[in-house]
């Protein structure tokens, strides 16, 4: 078995490589530039893991991994434009330096260049593999769009936000872990035992990145802190707030939900201290990730194989960008 980081190190050499055409070089160069920005390359690395906990990595992941990452990718270039995110990673985000119908076609071609990647999936596997990728791709769209949605609404219940989160975030790291699973010839249980695992992480996962987004150190989270408050949009902070604070500090935070000045960021953060929404995130994610140990712990493999998800698990939820 390996480790994250030695299947991390693996997965990027092999991503280094030239993904797309050299012309025309206006359209694909943003999506060199968006790579070389780099990230964690989580999603591609649990497809990995997901294979080895039940046999050797085959050949098979790699195409799989690599077209998980591409689509990634995709969701981040148009996220970026939705959002009208300055940064991603602590450089330009694709949009800002290229403008915004160069990058929608760069996703777009993005995704292409991921469907590629799994047409060289062995014919025993693909139907499986599509099936999975297609509902999966689907249901992160449906999610971006109840996101979209939630900035309109007025009140957004925890229950639906869950929900938006479980669509948005959490299947792709679930489908990346089954889609693994399938390649490693396992069945039908432990594949949705690990969706199940990575489902919940997720959900953890979500957690502390809308946490860092109020309480990150800048310098290490990559992306404007307070750029979710700016905005007013739904978080597990704002939802948990707005559901449980006191009428006078329900109503101070809506009207500072109206302020759109330099002040608004740090007054919503010493409300959320006040309302110790900091302690109940901790709580939350720590709900989240016993649930996700509790899905891996039935997963019928021994034990120690499992040991690399757990430190996964684990290194996801307590990172700090």
């Amino acid at each position: 078995m390996h480790s994250f980081e030695e299947l991390s190190q693996q997965f990027i050499q092999r991503f280094s490589i030239d993904h797309f055409p050299k012309d025309p070089s206006s359209l694909y160069e943003p999506n060199r530039y968006f790579l070389k920005l780099g990230g964690k390359r989580v999603r591609p690395v649990m497809c990995l893991m997901g294979n080895e906990l039940f046999d050797e990595i085959n050949n098979d992941a790699w195409h799989v991994a690599t077209a998980i990452e591409l689509f990634h990718n995709f969701t981040l270039i148009h996220d970026d434009i939705m959002d009208k995110a300055p940064l991603r990673r602590g450089m330009e985000t694709v949009h800002k330096k290229f403008g915004e119908s160069t990058a929608l076609l760069a996703g777009d071609v993005m995704l292409v260049a991921a469907y590629d990647c799994l047409s060289k999936v062995s014919g025993k596997y693909l139907p499986s593999i599509l099936n999975i990728f297609n509902q999966t791709a689907r249901e992160v769209c449906e999610g971006q769009q109840l996101d979209m949605d939630f900035e309109n609404s007025i009140e957004v219940k925890m229950d639906d936000y869950l929900h938006m989160i479980s669509l948005k975030t959490s299947v792709l790291l679930a489908a990346s872990l089954k889609m693994g699973a399938i390649l490693g010839g396992t069945g039908e249980r432990n594949q949705n035992l690990l969706y199940e695992f990575g489902r919940k992480l997720g959900l953890a996962f979500q957690v502390q990145d809308d946490y860092l987004d109020a309480f990150g150190d800048p310098q290490k989270f990559g992306k404007q802190v307070g750029g979710d408050i700016k905005s007013n949009k739904k978080t597990f902070l704002l939802i948990h707030v707005l559901e449980t604070a006191s009428q006078e500090q329900k109503n101070g935070l809506l009207q500072l939900m109206n302020r759109n000045d330099d002040g608004k960021v740090e007054e919503v953060i010493s409300l959320f201290k006040q309302c110790k929404v900091d302690e109940w995130a901790a709580e939350l994610k720590e709900k989240f990730i016993a649930e996700a140990f509790d899905h891996l712990e039935d997963v019928a493999v021994l034990s120690k194989r499992k040991e690399p998800l757990k430190q996964l698990a684990l290194f996801l939820t307590q990172r700090q960008n």
